[in-house]
């Protein structure tokens, strides 16, 4: 079967089209036909060997990046709990450093409780965008655990995670404070966000304008880090969805007294509930399915160097 994956870390010409059999599936397992896998700023990461020391001596290069995969159920392995059958259309939430390897490749095969329907009308491109980014979404407002009413702040609203997260917010009953660019107004509108405040230095006095006293939390998917803060009221939280001095973060400073809760989303991996529950929330028109462009396999360096050159609105895709 066709997959792209890397045997040395490095830039996107690193990323090879390589043929590797294809998977068998055991009990409890699904195999998945992948027919788009979204591109994640984490396959970077993994392309780059930040996530080498979870990958060295457990899995064999070639290492395959990618966290969601779309497509439709090839088999199912025996023993398997599942509603699903033969033919289905799908999407799965795919952890790149467990057996199963990352989601880019012709086949996967997954534990059975990673895999649900695709949203009803999605396209395989469309449904690759949410398993991952809709979790970590999910994740960052379950750990905080607010409210209805309550005020939070969204930070990189236009993008996946915050995208979602301004989304399902909503759907829970919480009022929204995002960020955005003025490029981005009408999206992050569009999106059910509240209020709008412009992004970049300062977002926490602005935040603070609209809603005196600070907000009750804060999903940091901008990865501002210690300059969000002084947004977040006494007693109040924020949920970063990176380690702190993992690539792209930055310090948290001085807390005072705000609660910081990590997001891990390999957590949910096997949450079904919780993914099917995205997947409901898509059909009804609360979560939107946003593509930015769609690549054939073969161009993944492609997409990865567009992804890197930053302003992607939505998620670029790879088509199996």
């Amino acid at each position: 079967m066709k997959a792209v994956g890397v045997y040395q870390y490095g830039g996107p010409e690193v990323l090879e089209v390589v043929d590797i059999p294809v998977p068998e599936v055991g009990p409890g397992h699904i195999r998945v036909r992948v027919h788009a896998a979204a591109v994640n700023p984490s396959d970077v990461l993994l392309r780059k060997g930040f996530t080498d020391p979870y990958l060295a001596g457990r899995l064999t290069p070639p290492y395959r990046p990618g966290m969601d995969a779309a497509g439709t159920v090839d088999e199912i392995g025996p023993d398997t709990t599942t509603d699903l059958q033969v033919g289905d259309r799908v999407m799965a939430i795919v952890i790149p450093i467990d057996p199963s390897g990352g989601a880019y490749a012709e086949y996967i095969v997954l534990d059975a409780r990673q895999v649900v329907r695709a949203p009803a009308d999605s396209t395989h491109a469309e449904a690759s965008t949410l398993p991952m980014n809709g979790l970590t979404a999910r994740h960052s407002l379950d750990v905080l655990g607010l409210t209805e009413g309550d005020w939070i702040a969204v930070t990189g609203a236009a993008g996946a995670v915050g995208g979602y997260a301004v989304q399902l917010a909503k759907a829970d009953g919480l009022r929204v404070v995002a960020d955005a660019a003025p490029a981005d107004v009408e999206l992050v509108r569009s999106l059910g966000a509240d209020e709008i405040v412009d992004r970049g230095e300062g977002v926490a006095d602005r935040i603070l304008e609209v809603v005196p006293g600070g907000v009750e939390a804060v999903v940091d998917a901008a990865l501002i880090g210690g300059g969000v803060v002084p947004a977040i009221r006494p007693g109040g939280q924020l949920a970063v969805v990176r380690g702190e001095g993992e690539p792209g973060t930055s310090s948290l400073g001085e807390l005072g007294n705000v609660t910081v809760k990590s997001v891990f989303v390999p957590e949910y991996r096997f949450a079904q509930d919780k993914l099917d529950g995205l997947r409901a929330l898509a059909e009804e028109g609360r979560l939107s399915l946003r593509v930015a462009q769609e690549y054939p396999a073969d161009q993944a360096a492609a997409a990865h160097r567009r992804l890197e050159a930053g302003g992607v609105r939505g998620r670029l895709v790879l088509d199996f």
